[in-house]
């Protein structure tokens, strides 16, 4: 079974936390086969929660499976910097 490294951000992280979630570098156990989706659902987010996700450090399609001792990241829509083009992530609306 995998066992990841979790962490989400900004606004999510009120979210989690009105559900009791844990949010901030927990280990998390996954049944084989989780994609980066599944494990949205699984923490009770839904998908349009979520415009990015990052495992080890790079972005990731929702369906990318979670392998054991991946280290995985959500992030929000709109969230601000000046390298979100570097990191691989761009406006919703830039993909339409």
């Amino acid at each position: 079974m995998p066992v990841i490294t979790f962490n989400a951000f900004s606004f999510l992280q009120k979210k989690l936390k009105k559900k009791q979630i844990d949010y901030s570098n927990v280990t998390m156990t996954l049944k084989p086969g989780t994609s980066a989706k599944d494990l949205i659902l699984q923490v009770q987010l839904a998908p349009e929660d979520v415009e990015v996700v990052f495992i080890n450090g790079k972005v990731a399609p929702v369906d990318t499976i979670i392998l054991d001792k991946d280290r995985v990241a959500l992030i929000p829509p709109g969230t601000p910097g000046p390298y979100r083009v570097l990191l691989g992530f761009k406006n919703k609306k830039d993909n339409e």
